[in-house]
């Protein structure tokens, strides 16, 4: 995969050709990527929220016809079981996608423990700054929202680096530009980000 679907919730295609990889996502990519050489029939995927962890989910299980389950720490312990073990037996990949690694998940079966802590990780990390400039621009202007000069680059150096923060950025520049029916200026990104508190310790100027 060189880039893969965008890390959030705005409609985006479910193929490996729409995903962004940066430093921040590439081990995590790589190593789904390469399931054939999983230890055991099965790897776990964890993220932050909004990191891409479900889509990127979702794009395995279209392209190898593995099996997903989705917010692990929210399925029993049963069931997961089961279906580590089915993936052995059958021969076929199993991804397991949930907020943190399992040891956080306080699993009571112990079973499924064992198998668990045999299982592979892989962790989306939070964004850099290459895969925060390039996200922000991708989603501004899938929103149909003209930037001005400079603007990218003003919001990328300023703002905190974690998905949640860039969506909360995102939708208010979106709600702004259409509110005030204008382009995204450096002087209306400086607003909403005071507004936001999200200047990340930089001057208030544009």
């Amino acid at each position: 995969m060189s880039q893969i679907a965008l890390p959030f919730d705005w409609p985006a295609p479910e193929d490996s050709d729409s995903f962004i990889v940066t430093v921040a996502n590439r081990n995590a990519v790589d190593g789904i990527d390469r399931s054939s050489s999983w230890p055991v029939r099965a790897a776990i995927l964890t993220g932050p929220r909004k990191s891409g962890r479900s889509l990127l989910g979702r794009i395995f299980a279209a392209k190898t016809g593995g099996t997903l389950i989705d917010d692990g720490e929210q399925h029993r312990e049963t069931e997961i079981f089961h279906r580590w073990n089915a993936a052995q037996e059958e021969r076929k990949q199993l991804l397991i996608v949930a907020m943190s690694p399992p040891p956080l998940w306080k699993v009571k079966l112990p079973d499924l423990a064992s198998r668990l802590s045999a299982t592979p990780v892989f962790t989306l990390g939070d964004p850099d700054d290459v895969l925060v400039a390039m996200l922000l621009e991708k989603l501004l202007g899938q929103r149909g929202l003209q930037l001005g000069p400079g603007v990218i680059n003003y919001i990328a150096t300023r703002i905190e680096r974690s998905y949640i923060a860039l969506m909360r950025v995102i939708d208010a520049l979106d709600s702004a530009a259409l509110s005030q029916h204008r382009a995204i200026t450096l002087k209306l990104a400086r607003v909403v980000l005071q507004d936001l508190h999200m200047m990340d310790g930089h001057e208030n100027t544009a």
